[in-house]
């Protein structure tokens, strides 16, 4: 078995505890990760809260960044020292899965949410007493200084970027770029309108820019969030606090409304808005979760009338392996700057950093173990 310190929820509602735990010893597919920085998503305090489900005591976490440390006899494709940014997970074997969509992997609520345990049921950690503890969360459970993983799901990237700037990529930047850049790809002179200023829908602004968009709206609840989208491209800003977004993104479109929306915020009456912001034959990709069994009334002639798409997306339709070294290479090179969007606080912190996230008064914090 091999020690670490793991960040520890308990029962829904309850703090995060650092405590002592143990991983097991990699399996054939499996690698051991020295975690370095892990971000802190909405998905993690979801779950701690009881809002999503997910087995507990467990170790959440599941935008890891770090070094391999060793690999299982049948990894091939990782090496020890490599640096790797740690994503979502997936069986490998599906037909999804075999013909390179692991996003839509059939095992992947399991995996990566409500298993809490390997596909076989077998636990990745225990207590330090031995007890099982739920892992595996997202295939990492890296709210610890070590985490077991797959060779699916440890993205090697170059050494030399800061585990702090990195971490995000593994889920918030992954979701929010993606969705821009596989689902929705923007066409030539069209408006995207963003709804909810987040890690997420930030990372979505900042990936709109490298478009051929004209039109770039955000819209949000908190001036400062928007003052941010507008200095990182938004063309315009809508405070849903002081005007009905609708009307405004019809304003600006010249009464037409936008080819494109993005709903990120996870609030049913901000799904509607976007919705409701389309021109006519437009696409509404969503992104933000709101609770389990959540419902919302369309307008069903409006739907006729106006033929829109209503598109589920999840970590952004990415095919890992390939996208996520793409984003980082455009962060590299000054295109992504995701550092606008980071604040780090030590892993001893992770209440605080937890605290601040819930109250939005960070966009992306990032624990930084050592």
């Amino acid at each position: 078995m091999i020690s670490a310190t793991a960040a520890v929820v308990r029962g829904p509602g309850e703090p995060f505890r650092l405590e002592p735990v143990l991983l097991e010893e990699p399996r054939p597919d499996e690698v051991l990760v020295e975690v370095a920085a892990a971000g802190i998503c909405h998905t993690d305090l979801s779950v701690r809260a009881g809002h999503t489900p997910g087995p507990l005591p467990a170790v959440l976490g599941h935008e890891g960044v770090g070094t391999v440390r060793r690999t299982g006899r049948a990894v091939t494709g990782l090496r020890p020292g490599q640096q790797v940014v740690l994503t979502f997970a997936s069986c490998g074997l599906c037909p999804d899965c075999r013909t390179a969509r692991p996003i839509r992997c059939e095992h992947w609520p399991r995996l990566n949410l409500f298993g809490g345990a390997r596909a076989d049921g077998s636990p990745t950690l225990r207590a330090a007493d031995g007890s099982p503890l739920h892992g595996h969360f997202f295939g990492q459970s890296s709210f610890a200084t070590h985490a077991l993983v797959t060779e699916r799901n440890a993205i090697p990237v170059p050494a030399g970027i800061p585990p702090r700037l990195l971490a995000p990529f593994g889920c918030g930047v992954q979701t929010g770029a993606g969705a821009v850049f596989n689902v929705l790809r923007p066409e030539v002179g069209s408006t995207l309108v963003v709804f909810g200023a987040g890690a997420v829908g930030l990372a979505a602004v900042l990936a709109a820019r490298l478009t051929p968009l004209t039109g770039l709206v955000a819209v949000d609840v908190r001036p400062d969030r928007l003052e941010l989208a507008r200095e990182l491209g938004a063309t315009a800003v809508v405070d849903a606090t002081a005007e009905d977004p609708v009307e405004a993104v019809r304003r600006v479109t010249g009464g037409r409304g936008a080819e494109y929306t993005l709903e990120t915020s996870g609030r049913l009456a901000a799904l509607g808005q976007a919705v409701g912001a389309l021109a006519v034959g437009g696409t509404c990709a969503v992104v933000g979760a709101p609770p389990r069994g959540s419902e919302l009334a369309l307008d069903v002639p409006g739907l006729l009338d106006r033929t829109p798409r209503i598109v589920g997306v999840n970590q952004g339709a990415s095919l890992p392996g390939r996208f996520l070294p793409a984003l980082v290479e455009l962060h590299r090179t000054g295109r992504l700057p995701l550092d606008r969007l980071v604040r780090t606080y030590p892993f001893a912190e992770i209440e605080r950093a937890a605290a601040a996230a819930e109250a939005g008064e960070v966009v992306k914090p990032v624990l930084v173990m050592a």
